[in-house]
């Protein structure tokens, strides 16, 4: 049987074929609203999401430069730099931050709640990275680790070491936590240490895991420095120093060790120190970090009247024999009286005023030098201005032009008040007698290098010609007179000659506006005398006693052993210590008797009150070899400088040889 066609009747068929359309321009439609959006994404707003994803997908990673490491001029390590980790969170991927508290403060010694506390605030405030820690140990490192938590990160920091504690630690200084320097060379050359950082570019995972990784640019490593410094002087001045410091209730000290030819710094110890690897204490003042040897400048005292004297040599007629008049120990000047510190003494020669340290002697040749050349050889001297050490806080003193003098500020200047100076300048300042008479720049810095190549160091300046040389061979024999019969008779060596002067200078009191009985007692000197290897500089503040007492034996201690150290020669033969101090004690008796008729100790005196001994015969112009022969033949000890011809000797031909001098000839080419 035929099945009959069904057939819809018009209305309905229309109705299907309006559905389908409709149907069809809304696929359209949804079609085109798709492409649109592709067309957006794919073309119009390509580079923002392009942008977008590698911020998700890509991190730029700072690669840490390695700071350079400090070395004394042995090769011995001051200051180096380690990797460590530090741990940190993202608190909005914690799982449970009461959790993580109480996993994370036990392994690293924090406090709990302070840690939960820390947490909270960090996810409360919607932030996505959190320190823990910074600089962990490698124990806690390795304890976090085997936990083997993604949550837990770690970050690669570096960490400085100061392998010798609290050693040179003025000099070397300090840094904060993010490893720049705050306190000495770690301050100074802060650039140069410091290096340039790197950046790498990180692909990473949803769960922002390193996939790989490209280097953009590479890190730059800081400069290595060896310093002048040797870490075996250092210690023994550091030591010394601490040890004068606190038997004597002194404030404060610093010693500075120097080679006088190069202007190398062998030692700069300061006190009270402080370890650099730790941070400040909440009770410390912050005084212990002073650099006393060169931030802390004082008035001198009588150790300025070297540049007195030697001032007196270059631009008057006085000789080391003038007879001075010290007026029995008073001069009255404009409204003040000046007393000799002990006995007053009638005439010295201008040496016995060095050795005696005669406040009126030093003044009256101070008045025969004139101001405008005093002040001249104050300059010559380095005062006044900074040494130019790289050290934060360097003071250049105070050194006042002759327009901001007063009426008695000459008679002040020439017996070491109304100036200002620091140990280092101190030391620079007896380099200049030390060296032959120049003007040589301190150096702290021996060499640099970056990746154990070479870098050139530009910041060497020439020595300046300050004084004659005949003027520093001069004045070398006088100071040498202040150890061996003056006030400086406790700064005398085992084995090796050296030279010096004492100092004591009156603190003056800006709120009382008087001076205190208190003293900057200090001892500047060099060794051995004929070639110096080393000068050495000591300050004690604060001292109830003068210099000649305190700082000549720090003087002593230090420079033997920095000798011992650099093994230079000895020039005198060796005693056995108790008959050294018998000696010491013996002249200073001696000493002591003859300064009441105004005499040196060492001089015969007959009755008339003529000196006795035998004449200087004239080296100048002869060999060595005919200098030796003719000393020889007249038993006259003689000292040999150089080489060549005799140019310069001391004492000047025809005077007398005390007992005990000896001559020094200076031979060139």
């Amino acid at each position: 049987m035929e099945r009959p066609t069904r057939v819809y009747p018009i209305p309905a068929r229309a109705e299907a074929i309006r559905r389908m359309t409709w149907l069809a321009l809304v696929l359209l439609v949804w079609a085109g609203i798709i492409f649109a959006r592709i067309v957006k994404l794919q073309v119009i707003s390509h580079e923002k999401y392009a942008a977008l994803a590698a911020r998700q997908q890509r991190r730029l990673v700072t690669l840490p430069a390695p700071r350079g490491s400090l070395w004394d001029r042995n090769g011995q390590p001051l200051a180096m730099s380690a990797p460590v980790d530090s741990v940190f969170v993202n608190p909005l991927r914690l799982p449970d931050i009461q959790i993580a508290a109480d996993i994370l403060a036990p392994i690293l010694s924090l406090d709990r709640a302070e840690t939960f506390e820390k947490l909270q605030n960090a996810l409360d405030n919607e932030r996505g990275f959190l320190w823990i820690k910074r600089k962990i140990s490698r124990t806690e490192s390795e304890r976090l680790r085997s936990l083997r938590l993604e949550w837990i990160e770690f970050q690669t920091e570096s960490q400085r070491y100061y392998p010798k504690g609290s050693l040179a630690a003025h000099v070397l200084g300090a840094v904060d936590h993010e490893e720049k320097g705050n306190a000495g060379i770690e301050m100074a050359l802060e650039k140069d240490l410091h290096g340039r950082a790197g950046i790498a570019r990180l692909l990473t995972d949803v769960q922002r895991r390193g996939i790989e990784s490209e280097t953009s640019s590479e890190p730059v490593a800081g400069q290595d420095l060896t310093l002048t410094i040797d870490e075996r002087i250092q210690f023994a001045a550091e030591r010394d120093l601490k040890d004068a410091v606190e038997a004597h209730r002194c404030t404060s000290g610093s010693v500075v060790v120097m080679d006088p030819q190069t202007g190398e710094v062998l030692a700069l110890a300061s006190y009270p120190a402080f370890d650099p690897s730790k941070p400040p204490e909440p009770w410390m003042d912050g005084t212990e970090r002073f650099n006393h040897a060169v931030s802390v400048p004082f008035e001198p005292g009588s150790v300025f009247k070297v540049i007195t004297l030697a001032a007196a040599l270059e631009t008057t007629a006085l000789t080391p024999e003038t007879p001075i008049n010290c007026g029995g120990g008073i001069l009255r000047l404009p409204g003040r009286v000046i007393h000799e510190a002990k006995n007053g003494y009638g005439s010295l020669t201008m040496s016995q005023v060095l050795e005696k340290s005669s406040n009126i002697g030093a003044i009256q040749i101070g008045m025969k030098v004139g101001r405008e050349n005093l002040l001249e050889y104050v300059k010559r001297f380095g005062f006044g201005t900074q040494s130019g050490l790289p050290l934060p806080a360097e003071s250049g003193g105070v050194v006042r032009p002759i327009k901001r003098w007063g009426t008695t500020s000459l008679a002040s200047i020439a017996m070491g008040h109304e100036v200002s100076a620091t140990t280092v300048q101190l030391a620079q300042a007896v380099s200049v007698v030390a060296n032959g008479g120049l003007l040589i720049k301190p150096r702290l810095v021996l060499r640099r290098a970056r990746g154990g190549k070479p870098v050139a160091d530009r910041s060497a300046n020439p020595p300046k010609r300050a004084l004659k040389a005949e003027t520093a061979i001069a004045m070398r024999r006088m100071m040498e007179r202040v150890v061996l019969h003056g006030t400086g008779s406790k700064a005398r060596l085992d084995g090796w000659t050296s030279g010096g002067k004492t100092g004591s200078a009156q603190i003056f009191d800006l709120a009382s506006k008087r001076y205190t009985h208190k003293y900057n007692a200090s001892f500047m000197g060099f060794a051995p005398v004929t070639n110096p290897a080393i000068a050495v500089v000591v300050t004690l503040n604060g001292a109830a006693e003068f210099g000649g007492k305190l700082a000549a034996p720090v003087f002593r201690s230090v420079a033997m052993e920095a000798l011992r150290v650099l093994d230079t020669p000895k020039d005198l033969p060796e005693q056995p210590e108790g008959e050294a101090k018998e000696s010491i004690e013996a002249e200073e008796n001696i000493e002591d008797d003859l300064a009441i008729a105004g005499l040196g100790a060492g001089a015969s005196v007959l009755e008339d009150g003529v000196e006795d001994g035998p004449r200087v015969p004239n080296f100048r112009g002869k060999s060595m070899r005919a200098v030796v022969e003719e000393a020889a033949a007249l038993g006259l000890p003689v000292l040999f400088d150089g080489s060549g011809t005799a140019r310069v000797q001391a004492p000047v031909p025809g005077s007398v040889l005390r007992p005990g001098e000896r001559i020094r000839v200076e031979f060139k080419r």
